[in-house]
């Protein structure tokens, strides 16, 4: 019988470290995640792409404007313009107050233009029969100018008009 207590107790022990463990790991991980993301150099195409869409997300236009190109069709003559164009585009970050994540998934570069292919990942309340999250993924396009890397099309986060040779686009 006494047995039988010595296993119960050692059990119990052991579920009790291993929930200590547990709680351990989530306060590490917590404190590894860091603050908030953070830009990375200008100097190859995927970081452009993501200095951009992190530009647009902090609300950071002047930045954002700075990554497009000149030779667009349409190009904003300046911050201000972007900005109105930007929040008349009815931009999908944030829109209803959902959790994004962007991720960069593939690079695939061409002889005049490179193709930067970015992950979106959409998180919202989820019920017992779904995730939670929504995946999906654009193109952001990028041409290397004389300056260095400059976006021609960002997908859903990209004003149409910018990079239309339609005369009623402005």
């Amino acid at each position: 019988m006494k047995k039988d207590r010595r296993g119960q107790d050692r059990f119990l022990i052991a579920i009790v470290v291993g929930i200590v463990l547990l709680v351990a790991a989530a306060i590490v991980v917590a404190l590894l995640r860091g603050g908030p993301p953070a830009y990375k150099p200008d100097d190859t195409a995927d970081s452009v792409a993501y200095n951009y869409l992190l530009a647009l997300r902090q609300g950071d236009y002047a930045r954002a404007y700075g990554y497009l190109s000149p030779t667009l069709p349409h190009y904003p003559a300046n911050t201000d313009q972007f900005v109105q164009d930007v929040r008349s585009a009815g931009w999908p970050f944030n829109p209803s107050g959902e959790d994004v994540a962007l991720a960069v998934d593939k690079v695939i570069p061409g002889e005049t233009q490179t193709i930067v292919q970015v992950r979106e990942t959409r998180y919202y309340q989820g019920g017992p029969f779904n995730s939670g999250e929504y995946n999906d993924t654009f193109d952001v396009v990028l041409k290397n100018e004389a300056d260095g890397w400059r976006i021609i099309d960002a997908g859903r986060y990209w004003y149409g008009c910018w990079s239309s040779i339609a005369q009623n686009c402005k």
